[in-house]
């Protein structure tokens, strides 16, 4: 199976501007392409997971990514699929984040002279002489046409700015650049981003006369229509300081009996083969399933050490073994008990068990919360801090969440 049937077996391409060619270009080995990622945090997130593991596909089949950071494009924000506008960053804010990026992508693709470039579109966007810009480059573009766009529906029910009306532009004039820059002849992105990739072909046609090539790849839904990488925490990050190798695995070791087998094909490097086998699969053999999607993950993303320790750590807990080195620990100060004591609801948000006082309520009355083995049905339950002293008690929501809480 060459490179791109592989990509539509695994069900990732969503849509293409030119199936024929874009197929031989990228079986071929003579794509050089580019994704853009905005750095709207200090690190990156399952939702840009798929992307990471597109690009490092198609470098092992021989073909250039180059990875476009966005310091430029970041200090207008991306409305696609928002309801509201995204809060301003700083220059230094947005800057750091880039650092960030640069590391973390270096798990997933190679990068130096000849294979994986990193580019930042602050070198060209920061510096435009806005009257030269709308005058060169605002013809190209109906606003008509724009109106219509996907990116910016959700965004219309509430009023669309005047500064996010300008992304399109700018993420068109970002493959324009980079067409002239490094001879890119490709963009493949989510499937939010059609309308802004198309707008980058459209303005290399119209300026250069020439042909650039748009793909988009298929979101990561769950059987809810849902996007994925959501917890009660908020999102699942790649950096193991904001979400632990053991809590990462955890999220995948979850998934739904629905989303196993998908989440394997798109996100997997094993063959099609084996998941196909595993297609047959039932019942008990369902959580080997997520089992393995969790271990692959995380080594993908943490390496094979943490990959283990996270995976011995949630036997261990299954086992009964709450006192696991590998289960995620959170340390209590002094400012976390009032008047010498924390009570359960506080606590379960202090873990990350639970986004607010409300939901912590719901959980402890649902019989779903449980101290140490205990169940806990009292919501004003409060605990001293020498009860956490010594190796911690560990802290329980529902079947599969778990945080060993510890008195600093």
């Amino acid at each position: 199976m060459n490179c791109y049937d592989e990509l539509k077996a695994r069900g990732l391409i969503a849509q293409v501007t030119n199936e024929e060619e874009v197929s031989r270009l990228v079986n071929e080995g003579k794509a050089t392409f580019y994704i853009g990622f905005d750095p709207t945090a200090d690190s990156l997130h399952v939702g840009h997971f798929m992307a990471l593991c597109l690009m490092k596909r198609l470098q092992m089949a021989g073909n250039q990514p180059i990875a476009l950071v966005g310091g430029g494009t970041g200090m207008i924000g991306d409305p696609s699929g928002r309801t509201d506008m995204r809060s301003m960053m700083t220059i230094e804010q947005i800057d750091s984040n880039c650092e960030s990026f640069k590391r973390q992508m270096s798990r997933f693709i190679e990068f130096g002279e000849g294979k994986a470039r990193m580019v930042n579109n602050a070198d060209w966007l920061r510096n435009l002489n806005y009257i030269e810009f709308i005058r060169d480059i605002g013809p190209h573009f109906s606003v008509n046409n724009m109106l219509r766009a996907e990116c910016y529906k959700n965004r219309m029910e509430k009023g669309l700015s005047f500064l996010e009306f300008n992304y399109m532009l700018m993420q068109g004039y970002d493959f324009y650049e980079l067409f002239q820059r490094y001879h890119c002849n490709m963009q493949f992105g989510g499937d939010d981003q059609w309308s802004n990739m198309l707008a980058g072909t459209e303005l290399i046609r119209r300026k250069l006369g020439k042909d650039a090539h748009a793909m988009t790849i298929t979101l990561l839904l769950n059987s809810e229509g849902k996007k994925m990488g959501k917890t009660v925490g908020g999102a699942v990050w790649l950096d193991p300081n904001k979400t632990s190798p053991f809590n990462f695995y955890q999220y995948w070791r979850n998934v739904g009996d629905q989303d196993v087998l998908k989440c394997l094909r798109m996100l997997t490097f094993l063959p099609l083969e084996k998941i196909d086998e595993m297609d047959r699969w039932e019942g008990a053999q369902l959580n080997e399933a997520k089992d393995i999607l969790a271990y692959e993950l995380t080594t993908l993303v943490h390496g094979e050490e943490e990959a283990k320790k996270a995976r011995e750590g949630a036997q261990a807990l299954f086992a009964g073994g709450a006192a696991s080195e590998n289960v995620p620990t959170v340390e209590l100060s002094d400012e976390d008990f009032v008047e010498g004591k924390a009570d359960i609801l506080s606590l379960l948000m202090k873990a990350g068990l639970a986004a607010s006082r409300s939901e912590a309520r719901r959980n402890v009355q649902q019989g779903g919360v449980s101290m140490d083995g205990e169940s806990m049905k009292d919501i004003a339950t409060s605990y001293e801090p020498d009860f956490f002293a010594g190796e911690g008690k560990l802290l329980k929501r529902g079947k599969k969440n778990f945080v060993k809480l510890l008195k600093a």
